[in-house]
């Protein structure tokens, strides 16, 4: 038996080692001789085990944590989990040339992230998102939308902080828009004006959208006192469908001749509410806020996540970016609670509004409303804040796009 197995392991052997000769006739002259070993050895070299390095490792811990919050902490899963994901695509090693990564022209990858690098992926998104949204608390109480205008100042000092540590006018209004908490409008704005940051400006935007029930209950307790936060708004007024229809014309005319390089996101999503409004366009409205945008969320969370690529994307720079959007996203959380504060120096005790919901003034619609809900329910559990904390939610969605228009207007050449 042990000379038999012997024996089968030498011819084993000798099978890998023998020079076996493959000849390709490649032309009349030219003759190419392969060997086996030099096969098996070429396909080692192709590998992701012999191309690893420490950095993509990390980025794959990276999408592997990603895909933990989506699914164990349910944090935003439509967008960690596809991101997650992604990130993992993005960080199998491979020997460039065969068109498979996504920085790859002609790979599938770079096909789809296309959407992206051409701005095209976000206004769908939007379309989406106003089929999805209901006006009627903003309508019903319009000085709600001053509370998302106010949560907009994170956008314009990040873009000074960030200009201030060496990044260049473009890439600062870019990183800026962090601060709006919107990963879409954070893509379209990047596409235009630094699209070599594109990668890291996406994943920090989503990131910090993903970790709005962590970032804002410390600010908001720190800038409310408990008797601000057990006040109690007058509920709101029913609005009508005619007030709806008219809201989404006004709207976009408004918010469009404010910030016309805004068009494609502020008219998809209006565009997107009339068809909700309407009443008469159900069947594609049921479209663009299902299929389509499920469809959308898919293509864009993968490819951002595969555009992480190691060596890409861990550089100083993108270390830099993900200190200023935590900035941001922190000073806009607290400029809405702020004004809210500062508003009720003005309103009668009838009218005064609940700081809390001040928070909700970046656009991570409806995360940030229901952390408002949360932190209220809290105080008193029968304080219902969630449709007041609409208001500026989606106040904050018009502000981060009407922005992020103002700061094309100003920056692109």
């Amino acid at each position: 038996m042990k000379s038999f197995i012997s024996k089968a392991i030498f011819i084993l052997v000798g099978i890998i080692l023998l020079p076996i000769h493959l000849q390709a006739q490649t032309n009349p002259v030219e003759v190419k001789t392969v060997t086996l070993e030099n096969s098996l050895i070429r396909f080692w070299n192709n590998t992701g085990f012999a191309n690893l390095e420490w950095s993509y490792a990390l980025m794959i811990v990276i999408g592997i944590l990603f895909i933990y919050l989506g699914i164990k902490k349910k944090w935003e899963p439509l967008l960690l989990v596809p991101i997650g994901f992604g990130i993992l695509i993005g960080n199998v090693p491979f020997v460039a040339g065969n068109q498979i990564g996504i920085y790859e022209n002609g790979s599938v990858m770079n096909t789809l992230y296309g959407g992206v690098v051409k701005g095209w992926y976000p206004p769908l998104i939007f379309l989406g998102i106003g089929a999805m949204t209901d006006f009627s608390a903003l309508i019903s109480n319009p000085k709600l939308i001053l509370l998302g205008a106010a949560a907009q100042v994170g956008i314009f000092l990040t873009f000074i902080g960030a200009y201030l540590l060496g990044f260049t006018p473009d890439q600062a209004g870019a990183i800026g828009i962090i601060g709006g908490a919107d990963g879409p409008t954070a893509i379209f704005l990047s596409s235009k004006l630094a699209p070599e940051l594109m990668g890291a400006i996406a994943i920090a935007a989503y990131s910090y959208m993903a970790l709005v029930p962590l970032i804002q209950p410390p600010i908001m307790r720190l800038l409310t006192s408990k008797k601000e936060r057990l006040i109690r708004m007058r509920p709101p007024r029913s609005v009508s469908k005619k007030e709806k229809v008219i809201f989404s014309i006004v709207g976009l005319l408004l918010t469009a001749f404010i910030s016309p390089n805004a068009l494609p996101l502020l008219g998809m999503l209006f565009f997107g509410n009339l068809l909700k409004e309407s009443g008469v366009t159900e069947r594609l409205a049921d479209t663009a806020r299902y299929a389509l945008i499920n469809t959308i969320t898919i293509l864009l969370g993968l490819t951002v996540g595969a555009s992480t690529q190691a060596n890409v994307f861990l550089t100083v720079d993108s270390l830099k970016i993900f200190a200023l959007g935590a900035f941001s996203f922190a000073i806009a959380t607290a400029g809405g609670v702020l004004f809210a504060k500062g508003m009720n120096l003005f309103l009668s005790d009838r009218n005064k509004i609940n700081p809390l919901i001040g928070s909700a003034g970046v656009s991570a619609v409806p995360d940030s409303a229901r952390v408002s809900q949360e932190m209220g329910i809290k105080e008193d559990k029968n304080n219902h804040l969630l449709m007041h904390a609409m208001g500026p939610n989606v106040a904050g969605v018009i502000g981060s796009a009407v922005a992020a228009g103002i700061l094309l207007s100003m920056l692109k050449s």
